[in-house]
């Protein structure tokens, strides 16, 4: 095995070492814990580079590796395998973790006990979801990261956090129950969990083991949709991460999109294995459901008052952009998509930064006042005008405004910046693959989902101008906010991988195509992790 071949278990053995020993630290020594935290997550990030930059490969068959635990076969050992798809979100996740760990350090890592290793745990379980090859160890990474984020949202106590995390608890633990019920059913027809094999077996089961194989993977689609925020199983999200602290938040928007990969990661093996059939619960639903899940979010953006909630919507609206774009099917949606989740989750985890710097100096009377005003007009004071020169804007006001209005322009989809090109990226190859024959006359699902992504980014632009308006142009008297160079600097680097994602469209862009041709075969990633040489039964069944 080569040095790149060893790195692919590291995202999961460096979080789960680091949480470890921050255990067996006493946790009065903050210091320490935070520069093992600080130590993890930087060497997270540069082993995600490592596997991106070597998952570049032509030939999709070539950027396929997988770890075989124990040096069991796949068959029946556990199997991690990484291609541009793992290593992209490999990336993500650590870009994430150090913008929120940095964020945090200025004080929220203070704010109650276990910080770290949550924080470290939840980085695990990410990373072991986006890695592993078998339906069951999907499963154990998806419970590790969701005991970890159950600890994580209610970092800081206060009733609204306690509420909103109660909430969020008994609906993953309902939705935990689905993944194993479709589990169950799945190794009850196919008598394998593992990703790579059901892509084999799924030809030759009898049409009685085809229906309850499609039962169960029904099901799956089901719990994962929970995940992913869909419509009408989202209702949570926004109430959760406008309670949950700001690097919590931050770090939450990457979990919806766990949902998101399992759909897309076991549709595409399924469909190749189906002979272009895709699964039951992906044939026609997943374009409905997203379509809803945006007009839900337009409306819930609409009707925020709360710049939390109203980042916890743009998180719904990004998930149902995404849906309902692999619900329509192609590789030109699929890397369209792609596109737009690394920009959405970018733009949306800076966003929940930008929220808690700029309503710290806020109280409850601004809002109030606020919604007043906007609602009965307010007198126009007298102006000396011989003496009246201009307002005087704080220096911390002016970032913090244009940080907003960079957020603003990535949420809403306008140009220049990326979130302006994954939009048009997303059209583009809406209107050349859902043309019908050829008379200039575009499929109804095309025009609907035209309609509602212009829809949803007016709504984010309404919504978004009227908190900002609120938060920057009122005459309200209000403390400036105290902030700390790391915070700032969080929200920095998240913005600059924006306007990078922008200057480096055409690069990334052809990245995503070549990740979503791949998927769309199917057939390498099955091919790659069948043939990996393994002890075991089924080496031994070889051996004359």
């Amino acid at each position: 095995m080569t040095f790149a071949d060893q790195l692919i278990i590291a995202p999961i053995l460096i979080p789960l070492l680091a949480g470890g020993l921050m255990l067996l630290l006493d946790g009065r020594r903050r210091e320490a814990i935070a520069a093992i935290g600080i130590l993890s997550t930087l060497a997270l990030l540069a082993v995600a580079i490592v596997l991106l930059v070597t998952s570049m490969e032509e030939d999709p068959a070539r950027t396929l590796r997988v770890y075989l635990l124990g040096n069991w076969s796949a068959s029946f050992g556990i199997v991690l395998v990484v291609d541009r798809l793992a290593a992209l979100m490999l990336l993500l996740t650590a870009t994430l973790g150090c913008a929120a760990l940095l964020f945090a350090l200025a004080s929220w890592h203070r704010a109650g006990s276990y910080f770290h290793p949550l924080f470290q745990f939840l980085l695990m379980g990410l990373n072991g979801a986006f890695l592993t090859g078998d339906l069951f160890n999907l499963f154990v990474f998806f419970e590790v990261l969701l005991a970890a984020s159950y600890g994580l949202a209610l970092h800081g106590s206060g009733r609204a956090r306690v509420s909103a995390s109660l909430h969020y608890i008994v609906i993953n633990l309902a939705a935990s129950t689905l993944i194993l019920i479709g589990v169950s059913l799945i190794y009850g027809t196919a008598g394998t969990l593992n990703m790579a094999a059901l892509g084999e077996r799924i030809p030759v089961l009898d049409p009685s083991e085809r229906r309850l194989f499609d039962i169960g993977t029904s099901i799956l689609g089901i719990a994962f949709l929970v995940k992913a925020a869909a419509w009408p199983l989202g209702f949570w999200l926004p109430t959760l991460y406008a309670a949950a602290s700001a690097p919590v938040a931050a770090l939450f928007a990457i979990m919806t999109k766990v949902g998101f990969y399992v759909i897309l990661r076991l549709g595409s093996i399924t469909t190749e294995a189906s002979g272009g059939e895709t699964m039951l619960f992906a044939e026609g639903w997943l374009f409905t459901i997203g379509i809803a899940t945006m007009c839900f979010a337009a409306i819930g953006m609409l009707s925020s008052q709360d710049m939390g909630r109203l980042a916890g919507y743009n998180v719904l609206v990004s998930s149902g952009t995404m849906l309902a774009a692999i619900g329509l099917g192609g590789t030109g949606m699929t890397s369209a998509a792609l596109f737009y989740l690394v920009s959405s989750t970018l733009t949306v985890a800076a966003f929940f930064l930008l929220v808690e710097l700029v309503e710290r100096g806020r109280t409850p009377a601004d809002d109030v006042l606020a919604v007043t005003l906007e609602a009965y007009g307010a007198e126009e004071e007298e102006v000396d005008e011989e003496n009246e020169v201009g307002i005087a804007i704080p220096a911390i006001m002016a970032v913090l405004g244009v940080a907003f209005l960079a957020c603003a322009l990535l949420l809403a989809g306008l140009p220049p910046l990326s979130g302006f090109i994954a939009k048009f990226a997303l059209i583009s190859n809406l209107l050349e693959q859902h043309w019908l024959g050829g008379g200039g006359i575009v499929s109804v699902q095309g025009w609907i989902l035209l309609f509602v992504i212009l829809i949803s980014g007016l709504a984010t632009v309404v919504a978004v101008t009227r908190a900002g308006m609120r938060s920057f142009w009122t005459f309200t008297e209000r403390e400036l906010p105290t902030i700390r160079g790391v915070e700032l600097g969080a929200v920095a680097l998240l913005l600059f991988l924006c306007v990078a994602l922008t200057v480096q469209a055409g690069p990334v862009m052809r990245f995503m195509q070549v990740t979503a041709h791949g998927l769309e075969l199917g057939r390498p990633y099955i091919g790659a992790v069948q043939s990996q040489p393994g002890n075991g039964l089924r080496q031994k069944e070889r051996t004359p």
